[in-house]
């Protein structure tokens, strides 16, 4: 177990973005993260559907070019 845990962070680099993303049922909260756990943008909140999913990933990746 510690092997693999050493090797999960190892995969992370100065060019990593972490998402975290609090699902509901109606409404999903995400942040993003760089390496170093410094917060790139706001949180955002986007609908459990859809076309909330589609305004999560614009913002993933406009915060990824970042």
């Amino acid at each position: 177990m510690k092997y693999n845990q050493n090797f999960k962070i190892m995969q992370i680099t100065d060019k990593t973005l972490v998402i975290g993303v609090d699902i509901a049922k109606k409404i999903h909260y995400a942040r993003a993260f760089d390496w170093r756990g410094i917060e790139l943008d706001r949180t955002i909140s986007f609908k459990a559907n859809s076309t909330g999913f589609s305004e999560f990933m614009e913002w993933a990746k406009k915060t990824a070019e970042k």
